[in-house]
Parts: structure tokens; C-alpha cells; sequence
């Protein structure tokens, strides 16, 4: 391997840590920003600022604007989804508590898109992806409460949550072709753009003023964190881990989330770990390390 292929190597891990580092962190930035609005509204918001901060991204790496319409049904989905995904995100966040939701759904999310394209490709799993799988449906089990508190996954935003996971796992699938029809940061832009006009459909000009009614200097701040730093950057260089590595590959990466999530929601938001949560997303995790670890 050559000195220059090394290192680009390097700087690709480097960027995919902190971008997981930065999705961690954006569950307190969301539940911060869902006291100033509605979930469709905030979701309106991240997709705006996003896309204005892609443009400008895509005029400074001179990257073309042009894609290939073969993918425009694939980027379609996907902005579907994304936007589906966004508002369970802030639905979730609304009601449920940030560093709880950070871990369960980016510790449930590797194993459902792990069993998602098992199922796609009809193929059997092998000895450790059986045990992986298993260990992330305990850790599921044990991250929802549903052994001890079965009654209560419909409350505290439980079950957007897991809604949310799924909504991503399959968002994997799509944004896995995003290098067949371009670039994936013109992938991105197009497709947060679409997401803005899908949301917009439904929140109208009404919510979008009341929350800019209401925001202010800490409103503002969590916004650009969420939709430039976290958004802009770090959902764009997992977009091109799974045009690289696909969608089971680039969701290992996921496992530094969990920790960021709850040291984020710790530090700013005092909401202190709790047991099921560490023990779950620790079994979650070690799902994904059996579930990426080549067969003896």
C-alpha cells in the first residue's frame, strides 16, 4: 500500500470517528432544539440549513451538481426516509430523553440493517452473525424494558425510537448506491433538499414562524451544530463509508455513538446513564464487533 493510499486510509477513519463522535452529540443538540418547536418543524429547519451548507460545501471541493437520473428513484426514497426518520428523531427526543434514545437507537440500528440485508441477499447467517444477531435482540430486550416494564414501550419515546432504528437501517440500504449516480456529497445535497420540500408539505409557513418566533442565540447555536456540523459533515462521510465499506460495514462504525450520546446528555443535560442502558448498549455493541468479525 502506498504511503498516499495510507494515509487518505487514516484521514477516512479519522473523519468517520468524529462524525460518530458529532451524531452522539446531536441527541442533546435535538433535545435542546425540541422545546422551541414541533418535530416537523425543527426537521424543516435541519434540512434547510443543511442544504444551504452543502451548497457552499460543493462550490468550495469544486464537486459537479450534476447526478445521474438513474438514481433519482434511490435519492427520492431516501429523502423519504430521511424525513421520516427526522421526525421520529424529535418525536422521540420531545417526550424521551437523549441520552437514552442516542443509545438505542444507534445500538439497535447495525443489527437491523445487518438483518435487513441477510434477508435482502436470501442468504443463511453464518455462526457468528446468528450469535451477533441473538446478542442484539437481548440487547434490544434489555435496552426497551421489555422483560421488567413491557407496558411502558409506547411511552417515553420508546417506540419512535425503535421506529427510528428501522427507518435508518433501511435509509442505509439506498444511500449504500449513492456512488453509482455521482458524488456523494452531490447525493446529499440533493437529498436533504427533497427532504426540506417533503416536510415542508406538511408544517407549512405557520410552524416554521412560530418557532422562528421563539428561537434565540441557544436555538440558533444547536441548529448549525445539528444541521452543519453533525449533518453536513458527519451523515455525509457515513454516506460515503456506505458507498464504500455498505450499509453493515459503515453501521459498525455506529458503536462510538452510544458512548457520545450519554456523556453528551450527561454533561449538558444531567440526565444520568441508567443501568439498562449501559448494560444494553453494551451487549448492543458487542453484537456488531461478533457481527464484523471474520469467521475462525
Amino acid at each position: 500500500m502506498s504511503e498516499d493510499t495510507e494515509r487518505s486510509k487514516q484521514l477516512f477513519l479519522v473523519g468517520m470517528i468524529l462524525s460518530m463522535i458529532c451524531w452522539g452529540f446531536s441527541w442533546t443538540s435535538g433535545k435542546i432544539m425540541s422545546e422551541y418547536g414541533d418535530p416537523l418543524t425543527n426537521a424543516f429547519y435541519r434540512f434547510a440549513v443543511t442544504f444551504v451548507s452543502l451548497f457552499f460545501i460543493l462550490l468550495l471541493i469544486k464537486t459537479s451538481f450534476k447526478i445521474n437520473s438513474k438514481g433519482m428513484f434511490d435519492m427520492i426514497i431516501a429523502s423519504v426516509l430521511m424525513s421520516i426518520y427526522t421526525y421520529l428523531f424529535f418525536k422521540g427526543l420531545a417526550s424521551g430523553k437523549a441520552g437514552a434514545g442516542g443509545v438505542l437507537v444507534t445500538v439497535l440500528n447495525p443489527i437491523v440493517s445487518y438483518g435487513i440485508m441477510l434477508i435482502m441477499t436470501k442468504r443463511k447467517p453464518t455462526r457468528n452473525e446468528t450469535i451477533g444477531l441473538l446478542l442484539g435482540l437481548f440487547a434490544g430486550v434489555i435496552l426497551l424494558k421489555l422483560i421488567t416494564e413491557a407496558d411502558k414501550i409506547f411511552s417515553a419515546g420508546n417506540i419512535y425510537f425503535l421506529l427510528a432504528a428501522i427507518c435508518w437501517a433501511i435509509l442505509s440500504i439506498f444511500t449504500s448506491r449513492a456512488s453509482r449516480y455521482g458524488s456523494s456529497v452531490t447525493f446529499s445535497f440533493y437529498l436533504y433538499g427533497i427532504s426540506a420540500l417533503v416536510v415542508f408539505i406538511f408544517t407549512g409557513w405557520k410552524g416554521i414562524q412560530t418557532t422562528f418566533a421563539k428561537a434565540d442565540t441557544i436555538f440558533w447555536g444547536n441548529l448549525f451544530f445539528s444541521a452543519t456540523i453533525t449533518t453536513s459533515f458527519a451523515t455525509t462521510m457515513y454516506f460515503i463509508a456506505t458507498s464504500r465499506l455498505g450499509p453493515s460495514k459503515a453501521s459498525s462504525f455506529i458503536f462510538l455513538v452510544p458512548f457520545s450520546a450519554a456523556l453528551g446528555s450527561w454533561t449538558f443535560l444531567n440526565e444520568i446513564p441508567q443501568l439498562h442502558t449501559i448494560i444494553g448498549g453494551l451487549l448492543g455493541i458487542s453484537a456488531v464487533y461478533v457481527l464484523n468479525r471474520k469467521e475462525s
